[in-house]
């Protein structure tokens, strides 16, 4: 059985009546459309995926800032 979620999209910003906070994301499997509640207009986002992560080239240890040293 397929779950389907609906949720809200905050801050974004319709497309097509440029309505702010009216946009809701409904995912169905692997499927995704995002609907305007405002003006009926839907689309999906195929083909988007995450960027990669940036490559560090530096040889410090990652996460590391700096080391306390007090007075």
């Amino acid at each position: 059985m397929t779950q389907t979620r609906k949720r809200f999209i905050a801050g974004a910003e319709c497309p097509a009546c440029h309505a702010q906070d009216t946009l809701m994301l409904t995912v169905t499997g692997e499927q995704e459309q995002v609907h305007c509640v405002q003006c009926g207009h839907q689309f999906s986002e195929r083909g988007t995926q995450p960027a990669a992560p940036p490559t560090t080239t530096t040889t410090e240890q990652p996460g590391l800032i700096g080391i306390f040293k007090p007075d």
